[in-house]
């Protein structure tokens, strides 16, 4: 319903230059000329976290992450119209944009993508009502359809945590420490969302413990929030674990 009131009630121009799309193109938020004017993140880069600079020794991004977060990339760097574009998927109330995202997200490689499932990164409770939507799991699931993957929601977020927008990286860290669980099994067989389990933490399904799984997110900065999904996973008894971002964040200097 609601992908059917924005096309109702929106003009069908590009929202990033307003250029107005032919007939055809109606469906679309985000012009061919804006689209490839979003940079692409190449390499050189870190083989592990994908941060594009030169590394001498142990990489400062990706030294502390678990080691079952394998591989993480991500398709654009943050600014300019990606940014916006990014706006709009979490703030602007357009999830509809998600497939224009996910449609450079697409050439991302991956080992063993092949046989993957997609894990949207989730969000807590209060701001999963606030927004009405998981921006990643919108990403997710369009990522799936380019992809032919199905998208296995296994975390929940069991604690609201703070914007990581003005936080250091090791504030970055503690911040989201602990914050995901995977989903303990409720009646029926099925997996319930919400507060964190009691008694011994849940084991991932065996389906999940012979693929990789592929964290899905909005953005990488620092990859905190990242690696603490990722832990919950490793915990739970996962053995392979990689992820993907539409948007790369330059990191702040704070030296």
């Amino acid at each position: 319903m609601r992908d059917a009131l924005e096309h109702l009630l929106l003009p069908a121009e590009c929202l990033l230059c307003r250029t107005l799309f032919a007939y055809r193109d109606t469906g679309r938020l985000v012009c061919d000329v804006c689209r490839h004017r979003w940079r692409r993140v190449r390499a050189p880069w870190c083989p592990r976290c994908g941060q594009p600079e030169p590394v001498f020794g142990r990489c400062r991004i990706c030294a502390a992450w678990p080691p079952v977060l394998r591989t993480a990339r991500s398709a654009v760097w943050l600014d300019g119209g990606a940014r916006r574009a990014v706006h709009a998927l979490k703030y602007g109330g357009l999830p509809r944009i998600a497939a224009e995202l996910a449609g450079v997200m697409a050439a991302l490689e991956l080992p063993g993508r092949d046989t993957a499932w997609l894990v949207p990164v989730p969000l807590g409770p209060a701001r999963l009502r606030a927004r009405g939507y998981n921006q990643s799991e919108r990403l997710a699931r369009a990522l799936a359809r380019q992809w032919r993957r199905p998208v296995v929601p296994l975390l929940v977020r069991v604690r609201e945590t703070a914007t990581q927008t003005a936080l250091t990286p090791a504030e970055r860290l503690a911040n989201v420490a602990e914050a995901f669980a995977v989903r303990a099994a409720g009646a029926g067989g099925r997996r319930r969302a919400g507060a964190a389990p009691e008694g011994p933490a849940p084991r991932l399904p065996a389906a999940a413990l012979v693929r990789p799984l592929i964290l899905v997110d909005d953005v990488f900065t620092t990859g905190a929030t990242l690696a603490a999904a990722a832990g919950a996973l490793e915990r739970a008894g996962a053995r392979t674990v990689l992820a993907v971002t539409f948007g790369r964040a330059a990191i702040p200097d704070f030296s």
